[in-house]
């Protein structure tokens, strides 16, 4: 983009955020707040074109008529587009003190932006800060937010942007995105080369209303290994808020990718995420995730194993506390001989609290050799809370090898009785039977979020989140 079109666009854009004046605030859903979203960015015409085939897709696909309520979400009252009054920079220091105090509040240890291979922050629609690590641009790792990846890296995102592994059609929630998407990552991780700190990004809704719609795009290339965290974050306000993101993932012959995320939102927003990896041959997706904070998550990674020997770990962690809805799980498709795959998801529910664990593993015929186990255990605070587990199994190959097992326990008077019998606090026995809880999850993320995760959970059931 050039210097004229940014002063140009921060000139349209240079009120205070919450004025909500450009576009009205893309307040609704049109096919011309779409063009003008697309205009804005400076996007090429095959972009606006995808934009607007994911707009009709969008409108003739129903709303999902399974799982959490969503009669409450309302899309001509949610802004689907706002840009901070920000220009992007590689400085930290260079972004505006309120925005950069958002984010310190969210926990960006100093040392992370110095030490770590790649740090990205967005506020609202856009992107506000970007930094890799000199070290592994010369390797020719690219780590930029996705419209910057549009105007410089044209042909890779044209290739894979919504065409061959989340096409917007797949569902209403993938086609919205497709229409409105906004900032997000993009790393490209060339053959052979191994980023060996994580890249990180963090995502924050600051207005009320708002939508947020970044995508994540990522490519590793044979031979490659690239970890991966995003962060998300969102106030509590009176009207609801939507986050309906995206992520590709495509983890080329014997690559391996982890995914972790720690999500954050207020209880007043939908989290309805679509997620998924194209798994060659050899290669390694790994899904660590934890949610909690949302009104309503619906949130179900995805790994297609489409080449012989691939593998895919699918670790989650959900958390409701009261009037909230965590329904979440995995999808895993064995696509050939000899893939392997394991799920492991625990929740946590309290209070009014509804956890729910949906799954979905098939192996078609012709994918012999291949194995796979799901392990779900649920933890219940209060009589009022419940947990769920709807795994759904298809298999029609003979020579496989599969294992499920569903554990739901509720903690008891006598649970905390014996460990204050000795010398516990009421609220510290609670602490240590979620912590332990937890284990499996925090061990795979390094240890800041890990701290962190342990801290929200913490929150959470103290009450005293949103």
């Amino acid at each position: 983009m050039t210097e004229e079109k940014i002063e140009k666009n921060q000139e349209r854009f240079e009120h205070k955020v919450d004025t909500k004046e450009a576009y009205n605030a893309g307040k609704g859903l049109t096919e011309e707040l779409i063009k003008a979203i697309s205009e804005d960015k400076n996007e090429p015409e095959w972009m606006t074109k995808r934009r607007l085939k994911a707009f009709r897709h969008f409108e003739k696909r129903p709303m999902p008529n399974w799982g959490p309520d969503l009669s409450g979400l309302d899309f001509e009252e949610i802004t689907h587009y706002l840009r901070p009054d920000a220009k992007q920079s590689d400085d930290w220091e260079e972004v505006p003190d309120e925005i950069r105090e958002t984010f310190d509040k969210l926990g960006i240890p100093e040392a992370e932006k110095e030490a770590l291979s790649g740090v990205g922050a967005q506020f609202e629609s856009q992107v506000v800060y970007q930094n890799m690590k000199d070290e592994w641009e010369k390797k020719g790792v690219i780590f930029c937010d996705m419209d910057k990846a549009v105007q410089e890296h044209p042909e890779l995102v044209k290739e894979y942007f919504m065409t061959k592994c989340v096409p917007a059609q797949d569902n209403k929630f993938a086609a919205l995105h497709g229409a409105v998407w906004s900032g997000g990552s993009f790393v490209y991780v060339p053959e052979d080369v191994e980023v060996e700190i994580p890249v990180q990004a963090y995502f924050r809704m600051n207005s009320k209303g708002m939508g947020q719609f970044e995508h994540t795009l990522i490519i590793a290339e044979p031979g490659s290994k690239v970890h991966y965290i995003e962060g998300c974050s969102a106030p509590m306000y009176t009207r609801n808020n939507l986050h309906a993101g995206c992520v590709e993932v495509f983890v080329k012959e014997d690559a391996h990718v982890q995914y972790s995320t720690v999500q954050n939102w207020s209880k007043n927003t939908y989290n309805l995420n679509t997620k998924r990896a194209k798994v060659q041959s050899e290669g390694v997706m790994e899904w660590i995730s934890g949610s909690m904070g949302s009104k309503v998550t619906m949130l179900y990674p995805s790994s297609h194993l489409n080449g012989e020997g691939a593998r895919a770990n699918h670790i989650t962690i959900g958390f409701a506390g009261d009037g909230q809805d965590i329904d979440t799980g995995a999808k895993i498709v064995h696509n050939a001989p000899n893939t392997k795959s394991t799920i492991e998801s625990k929740s946590i529910s309290q209070g009014t609290g509804r956890t729910n664990y949906r799954g979905l593993i098939r192996i078609p015929q012709g994918s012999h050799g291949s194995k796979t186990s799901i392990e779900c255990d649920a933890l219940m605070f209060s009589k009022e809370a419940t947990s769920d587990t709807e795994p759904y199994i298809e298999i029609k190959e003979d020579d496989v090898e599969m294992a499920h097992e569903a554990t739901v326990g509720r903690i008891g008077d006598e649970e905390i009785h014996y460990l204050m019998s000795r010398g516990l606090e009421e609220e510290e026995a609670k602490e240590m039977i979620v912590r332990g809880f937890i284990e499996p999850i925090a061990k795979e993320l390094p240890m800041e979020y890990a701290v962190e995760l342990n801290r929200l959970i913490q929150l959470e059931m103290e009450g005293s989140l949103g």
